[in-house]
C-alpha cells in the first residue's frame, strides 16, 4: 500500500542569515532606493562549461546548484526581495532525452535538498510554469516547497520550471477569452492590469534587473511581460563560474543607470567656447548649416 504524504504547513519562525561568501566579502553599500526589487536570472553556459573541462553537460548543470544558493544568499544580503530563476524552459524539451531526464530529476532533487535551508533564511519559494508534460514528482516537490515556505517574507525565489514567456501570455489570453465568452468580463474593459491578473504569478513585481550568464545576449522567452522595462546585464562567464559578487556588481551597474520608463527630461548643457567660434556672422550654429 502506498503511504500518503504528510501535508507540509508553514510555521512562523525567525529567519536566520544566509552563509557568508568564503572570501568574507560583503555587499556594497548603496543609497536607499537604488537596489533592484526583482532580479531575473538566465543561468546559461552550464553545458559549455562542462564540455570545456571534458565533462558531460549534466555535470555542468549539477555544478550550478551551489551557485544558485550562493546568489540567493547574496540577493538577501544586498536587499533584493524577488529572484526568478529560469530552471527549465518550454523549449528545453527539444534537448536529448537523457538531458531532459536529468534536468527533471535534478530540479526535483534540488528542491528536496534545499527547501529547508531556504525556509530557514526566510525565503518564500514559488513556481511559475505549465503542468502538462512536467513530471508529477517535480510538481510534488514544487508544491511542497511552496507550502513549507508560504509565509516567509525575506525574499521570494520563483523557480520557473516548464516555463515560457509566450506560453504564459497565451495561457493568460486564453483564460481571459473564457471569461469574456462566459459574460463575466467585458472585452472593452481589458487592460494591462487585467492581463497581469491571469499570469502565472499575478503578484510578481516587474523585473528590474535581468541577468544572463554564458556570453549570450538575448532574453530567450523569459518573463517577457514582466521584463518589459528591465535593465539587462550580460555576463561572459558561464553560470558555474558565477557567485554572489557577480550579482553585486550587476546591482551596482543597475544603480548607475537612469530608468525613465519612456519619459525624458531636458538637461541642457552649457555651450562651449568652440560652439560660439563656429557660428556664422548671422548666428547660425554650425550643426544647422
Amino acid at each position: 500500500m502506498r503511504l500518503r504524504r504528510r501535508p507540509v504547513v508553514w510555521e512562523p519562525h525567525e529567519p536566520s542569515p544566509p552563509f557568508e561568501h568564503p572570501s568574507g566579502e560583503r555587499p556594497p553599500v548603496l543609497p536607499e532606493g537604488v537596489v533592484p526589487r526583482h532580479v531575473a536570472l538566465v543561468m546559461d553556459g552550464n553545458g559549455r562549461w562542462a564540455n570545456a573541462r571534458g565533462l558531460t553537460r549534466t555535470e555542468g548543470h549539477a555544478a550550478g546548484e551551489q551557485v544558485l544558493l550562493d546568489v540567493v544568499a547574496g540577493a538577501i544580503e544586498i536587499g533584493v526581495t524577488h529572484v526568478s530563476a529560469y530552471a527549465f524552459s518550454t523549449e528545453n524539451w527539444k534537448r536529448s532525452p537523457e538531458e531532459v531526464r536529468f534536468l527533471m530529476g535534478f530540479n526535483r532533487d534540488v528542491l528536496r535538498r534545499r527547501r529547508d535551508e531556504m525556509n530557514d533564511w526566510g525565503v518564500r519559494v514559488r513556481w511559475a510554469g505549465r503542468r502538462p508534460r512536467l513530471w508529477r514528482s517535480v510538481i510534488t516537490e514544487l508544491e511542497t516547497a511552496e507550502q513549507l515556505t508560504a509565509g516567509n517574507t525575506t525574499c521570494t525565489l520563483t523557480m520557473c520550471v516548464n516555463y515560457g514567456g509566450r506560453a504564459e501570455i497565451v495561457d493568460a489570453v486564453r483564460a481571459i477569452g473564457h471569461e469574456v465568452a462566459a459574460g463575466r468580463l467585458d472585452p472593452e474593459h481589458v487592460t494591462e492590469r487585467t492581463v497581469a491578473r491571469y499570469l502565472d504569478e499575478p503578484d510578481m513585481p516587474d523585473v528590474d534587473l535581468f541577468i544572463r550568464t554564458g556570453g549570450e545576449q538575448r532574453a530567450s522567452n523569459f518573463l517577457l511581460w514582466q521584463a518589459a522595462y528591465a535593465e539587462f546585464v550580460f555576463l561572459d562567464k558561464p553560470w558555474p563560474d558565477v557567485d554572489r559578487r557577480d550579482l553585486w556588481r550587476a546591482v551596482e551597474q543597475y544603480a548607475r543607470r537612469d530608468r525613465r520608463y519612456g519619459a525624458a527630461v531636458d538637461r541642457p548643457t552649457a555651450a562651449s567656447p568652440d560652439d560660439h567660434e563656429d557660428e556664422h556672422a548671422d548666428g547660425e550654429p554650425a550643426h544647422e548649416r
